[in-house]
């Protein structure tokens, strides 16, 4: 690649600078926003891909994508432009970016009524084009107490620096998830916190397979750096100031299309293992599994049904019911509605060759073309060789969702499980259709993964229009949690799985992928222990998506009473889920309409707590739970570290108030879920633990945690039917006060729904000794409150 070096200002208008770089390529820089500035660099002056999928601000983009030079969706506010000692400047009210020669870029926040230093370009050689190829590279300025985040799943510490990550997504089955890499997803995101300006953002616009370094690379003649490389497309960014990461977090989910507001049923557990449907008696096992769950007391609102169900031999054929294994899928179907547990089939994107409409779908040039002849791609899938589906062809959109709407949803099954969907064609230069616009799949590889994602949740949302679809992905690139939710693929089973599957799961929420989980237990390896179980499945009830999901390689299952000695752990463990719904499905509500985390960790709501930032098993749900997983094997104590809020932590078990900033050593039994709420907080809570659909709640409770002394703390609750697009809803406030004698609870409504719980249990914690007063009356730990009396 040949560096890029001498430039000129060529034009600006109300919302564009462009610069003219070697009399040759252009330059474009967009003013989005006060603080979102757009970087294009176009060799030759055009586009090698013109439209975008992954930018998605008006939510109007998929399928066919939005023109690269689209600015809809952005207020593109006034800026200056001006010169000083030779250097283009370029301002709004927030963020300034100044061009010098060679050509270099340096970013300043303003910040404290003045510009303060934020980034810039490494002097030496920050942009680099390829010569004979569309190559291109961009090259950051690296500094000592920098801490970056971001890009999404990928293995290891949260904090990314020194280390190099690749985005070519890879079916990745029993990885390492403390340094494999690399995975499924594909997001080029990073967010990063400077020592004193607060911390910016970039999100590369790209779906070629691309490499981050993150200060891995050193190199004498140059300051020390990190970079963006990739082989092909085109340098397209999106450079974001805030002073704070939480504002970059929730803007990149709101940058990349906002996220998708599923059923209340998918916050339940999810049954799933591979080994029912792989057994010759499919229907059979699956069948028992329904009456197991009735037995063990274990609520149950979804199973994942495997690929077995399509199997001929140990091949799987997409849209292909294996009669033999399952000789009636309506009564299957029904079967599992009548319990209330619904069915997400595994559908995938591929057809082996041998597949009994491989002919049909060929002749109608559904599937992505050989680079060099009229025929499918052949790639490697299952053992075998089959062809990938185009799913930038109308024609196979439309194929695809009549396939899933006839072969799945006409039959009862309520969800699809987008599986196997990372697109391994190889032939860098395979054709796609392009929906008119002929495309090399190495441009676009990963927008196959959304774009069947899209397809799925299209297909669901027109066989039920009034309900909400609950589609899952594995694969994907910003955008899918527009339609989807995501777990972090085939672990395996392992502590170490367990422990580094939490950082992995930050990861994606720090890039704006909220509604995510893992396979509890491990998929790939050895079936796991009695602790391991336990311990993972106290783990994972914290997380959006909450299945056990196994293909353990001594054909064994993982199920919740897999172990009898730990049956009854993991059981409380599943129960606890439950109540705590109201609280979860609130924070979904909020994640949708808000755009806040569901998953967070600790430092991104105490970023002036500096002990936040070190390495940590422990994590946030929503902004009121803090979570300390015991994750080491036969530990009989755990220290945790409470950030420091300035109000205190409640152990939620003990009712103990624990002071903030503070390290706390809590010993713990097998029993035992770390569990601390942050002082100020209320928790809806489930009497007892039930279905989540709300017709199955028996009541509910409103666990109060207030703060000492004199405060004034208010919490939401959000309700509805839990699957309807757009029915009624309320949202109850409750504003909780108190003082150094008393608390007090004010409780409003809004919305068009009626009040759902009108008589509501109060708790307190053990530790609180202060009376609560509402409605003109004093109420007693435990005691009933009719919603509407004077309060």
């Amino acid at each position: 690649m040949k560096t890029l070096k001498d430039w000129r200002l060529e034009h600006h208008d109300d919302t564009t600078v462009q610069l003219r770089v070697h009399d040759r390529h252009l330059i474009c820089i967009n003013i989005l926003d006060n603080t979102l500035f757009r970087v294009r660099l176009l060799k030759d002056g055009a586009w090698r891909l013109n439209r975008s999928w992954t930018v998605n601000p008006d939510g109007n983009t998929l399928p066919k994508g939005r023109s690269s030079d689209s600015l809809t969706g952005f207020s593109c506010p006034p800026y200056k432009l001006g010169w000083l000692d030779g250097q283009l400047q370029i301002e709004t009210s927030a963020l300034r970016l100044t061009v010098s020669q060679p050509l270099q870029f340096r970013w300043e926040a303003f910040v404290d009524e003045s510009w303060k230093y934020l980034t810039e370009d490494r002097p030496t050689g920050a942009y680099m084009l390829g010569v004979k190829n569309h190559a291109h590279a961009h090259y950051l300025r690296r500094h000592p107490n920098e801490r970056v985040y971001g890009l999404g799943e990928k293995a290891g510490l949260l904090e990314r620096t020194g280390r190099r990550f690749e985005m070519r997504s890879l079916d990745a089955m029993g990885y390492d998830a403390e340094c494999t890499d690399p995975l499924y997803k594909h997001l080029p995101f990073t967010l990063t916190q400077t020592a004193s300006t607060g911390s910016f953002s970039l999100f590369y616009d790209t779906l070629n397979t691309c490499v981050l370094n993150i200060g891995q690379e050193l190199d004498n003649y140059h300051a020390p750096y990190r970079s963006f490389t990739a082989d092909d497309g085109d340098l397209d960014y999106y450079f974001r100031w805030s002073p704070q990461l939480l504002d970059l977090v929730k803007s990149q989910l709101a940058l990349t299309g906002g996220m998708a507001f599923p059923p209340r049923w998918s916050l339940g557990y999810s049954g799933s293992t591979m080994a029912y449907t792989d057994a010759p008696d499919a229907q059979d096992q699956l069948i028992g599994f329904l009456r197991k769950l009735e037995n063990e007391a274990i609520p149950c609102d979804s199973f994942h049904l495997s690929s077995g169900y399509t199997s001929i031999e140990d091949k799987r054929y997409v849209f292909h019911w294996n009669n033999d294994k399952v000789p009636d899928p309506a009564a299957l179907t029904k079967a599992f509605n009548d319990a209330g547990v619904r069915l997400i089939a595994n559908i995938k994107p591929c057809l082996l060759r041998n597949h009994p409409r491989y002919a049909e779908v060929a002749n109608n040039k559904l599937f992505i073309q050989d680079s060099e002849s009229d025929t499918p791609e052949l790639s490697s899938f299952w053992d075998d060789e089959g062809s990938h589906l185009d799913f930038t062809n109308p024609d196979t959109l439309s194929w695809w969702k009549e396939n899933v709407t006839q072969q799945l949803l006409n039959l009862g099954i309520t969800s699809t499980w987008n599986d196997n969907n990372e697109f391994e064609v190889w032939d860098h230069g395979a054709r796609c259709v392009g929906f008119g616009e002929e495309i090399e799949v190495g441009l676009i590889r990963p927008l196959h993964s959304l774009l069947m994602v899209h397809a799925s949740w299209e297909a669901q949302s027109q066989h039920a229009p009034q309900k909400r679809p609950y589609v899952v992905t594995r694969s994907g690139c910003a955008g899918l949690q527009q339609f989807a939710q995501t777990w972090t693929g085939d672990n395996k089973t392992s502590w170490e799985s367990l422990r580094w599957n939490i950082r992995m799961g930050l990861g994606l929420s720090l890039s704006g992928i909220y509604n995510i989980g893992h396979d509890v237990g491990g998929f790939a390896g050895p079936q796991p222990g009695p602790e391991l179980l336990l311990r993972w499945v106290q783990n994972g009830i914290f997380h959006p998506r909450f299945s056990i999901h196994s293909w353990n390689n001594d054909g064994s299952v993982t199920e919740p009473w897999t172990h009898p000695s730990a049956a009854e752990g993991i059981r409380a463990a599943i129960q606890f889920r439950y109540r705590l719904l109201p609280y979860f499905y609130t924070c979904l509500w909020q994640a949708v309409n808000n755009h806040e985390p569901m998953l967070r960790p600790t430092f991104l709501d105490h970023e002036n707590d500096a002990q936040t930032y070190a390495d940590t098993d422990d994590f946030l749900l929503g902004r009121d739970l803090l979570v300390a997983s015991v994750v080491e094997q036969g530990a009989d104590k755990r220290r945790i570290y409470l950030p420091d809020n300035h109000a205190g932590w409640w152990d939620y078990w003990t009712g103990q108030l624990h002071a903030p900033g503070t390290w706390f050593e809590k010993p713990v039994s097998l029993a035992d879920m770390p569990l601390f709420v942050k002082a100020g907080s209320i928790l809806p809570l489930a009497n007892e633990a039930m279905k989540a659909t709300p017709e199955a709640q028996v009541g509910r409770t409103l666990a109060l945690f207030p703060q000492p002394g004199s405060f004034s703390c208010t919490s939401l609750i959000y309700d509805d039917d839990g699957e309807s697009k757009d029915g009624p809803h309320c949202i109850t406030t409750l504003l909780l006060t108190g003082n150094e004698h008393s608390l007090g609870l004010q409780i409003s409504h809004t919305g068009d729904m009626p009040v759902p719980f009108p008589q509501l249990k109060i708790v307190l914690p053990a530790g609180e000794n202060r009376p609560l007063n509402y409605g003109g009356r004093v109420i007693e730990h435990g005691g009933l409150i009719t919603v509407g009396e004077a309060s």
